[in-house]
């Protein structure tokens, strides 16, 4: 049998991998929400999700511009390697109402391209306050992060996750009481609340249906 008679090996399929879910949560603050955020899923090493955050994204309309076109990028790298797991199964933003413009904005451009939002109203101080209190009642940033600084006086933007570690149960009980209390008054966001705890949950668990959440 010559050379050219002999049968062809059957081309080689690429490897199996099964699909974990990835995660992506691009944030306001370059260091608070992405230290907190890369410690939590340290923590808790759950193996269902892989999480990717990206901080320093300014005001909440670049924010949300920011992760819709790392969405499309991992979208579109799936599609040409023929990959799923290249594209993430869920995108967050996180980011402060504080004395920010064009939150309504922010907020639609995530709802019309499938983003969820983290917000926290005044601050993502409110959020690690939760950790160690019941709700402070209606607050501005420099009060809250003065009221912070009660608990923890070293306190800066560059946070130590395993302080937080043991409370953040009772940080999402306390912020899902929030929630519940603004939205029993029809007053959903309002000062203070804070929707951080629906994105802990989601790297606690991995991504589900909203009615699990």
């Amino acid at each position: 049998m010559g050379r050219r008679d002999r049968p062809r090996k059957p081309a080689r399929r690429p490897a199996f991998r099964e699909s974990l879910p990835r995660i992506l949560i691009v944030t306001e603050g370059a260091e608070t929400e992405r230290a907190y955020f890369e410690g939590l899923a340290r923590s808790e090493k759950n193996p269902l999700v892989t999480v990717d955050v990206i901080g320093g994204a300014g005001v909440p309309r670049s924010i949300v511009q920011r992760a819709k076109e790392l969405k499309n990028e991992a979208s579109k790298r799936a599609r040409r390697e023929q990959d799923d797991n290249l594209q993430y199964n869920e995108v967050w933003c996180a980011f402060d109402v504080d004395e920010h413009p064009g939150i309504e904005a922010a907020v639609q451009m995530a709802g019309a391209n499938e983003i969820q939002v983290a917000i926290s109203n005044p601050c993502i101080e409110l959020w690690l306050w939760l950790h160690f209190a019941d709700q402070p009642g209606m607050q501005g940033r420099h009060k809250l992060l003065k009221m912070l600084k009660s608990h923890l006086p070293n306190y800066n933007k560059s946070i130590d996750f395993d302080i937080y570690k043991p409370h953040v149960p009772k940080a999402c009980a306390r912020a899902a009481k929030l929630d519940q209390l603004h939205e029993s008054t029809n007053s959903p966001g309002a000062n203070p609340s804070t929707g951080v705890w629906r994105l802990v949950r989601v790297i606690q668990k991995g991504p589900q249906s909203d009615g699990q959440r």
